[in-house]
């Protein structure tokens, strides 16, 4: 059963693209035992096919020829587990700022709202805290402008500097008018006054 299970999940796996990130439930469709397929992703792994992330986590790497292994990202990873668990997750604090551009600093502990199950993973060092939050902070419609409500929440209203001011400005001119309208309304007084500002 276990032989069978693990020609199974290497005959499947051979056929995704490369740098998918892997899961047990991956190869649920399969029929096999949980404990099969995890055997067999632990001898997988074991002959280099896969690389793990985390438990229960698998790379299955895209090596570059100068570079070797291309990781993905914190974010890939979160959006992945996020896609396995048929969660939403919104970036806080310093990751929000990342993706903005607003802050060079790559954070070793990332938090993530989450309307699924809070939980804290490892991966390389690195920390993802899924926090579960209530139903109106998913209630924003844009992505860029729910970032920067995030965003500020990090910086603080009395940390505002006119430099960052004109880069969310900028930043803004690439979320819909409406998006920005309608998310002000869900931000504190505070942000929701500089969306209003920089709707145009």
């Amino acid at each position: 059963m276990a032989i069978s299970a693990y020609k199974s999940v290497k005959n499947r796996l051979l056929k995704y693209k490369r740098g998918r990130i892997i899961f047990p439930n991956t190869f649920k469709i399969l029929g096999d035992s949980d404990l099969a397929i995890r055997l067999s992703l632990h001898r997988l792994e074991k002959q280099g096919l896969l690389v793990r992330l985390s438990h229960g986590i698998y790379l299955y790497p895209k090596k570059d020829k100068n570079i070797g292994i291309l990781y993905p990202s914190i974010q890939d990873i979160a959006k992945a587990i996020a896609k396995r668990d048929k969660a939403r997750l919104i970036p806080t604090g310093t990751q929000a700022m990342n993706i903005l551009g607003l802050s060079t600093q790559v954070p070793l502990k990332v938090v993530y709202l989450t309307d699924s199950s809070p939980r804290k993973i490892n991966v390389g060092g690195r920390i993802i805290t899924f926090k579960r939050t209530n139903q109106k902070d998913f209630k924003t419609k844009g992505e860029i402008s729910t970032l920067v409500i995030q965003a500020f929440k990090e910086i603080g209203k009395k940390n505002v500097r006119p430099e960052v001011l004109e880069k969310i400005k900028n930043i803004l001119k690439k979320e819909q008018k409406e998006n920005i309208i309608h998310d002000s309304k869900l931000a504190p007084v505070w942000i929701s006054e500089i969306l209003l500002k920089n709707k145009e």
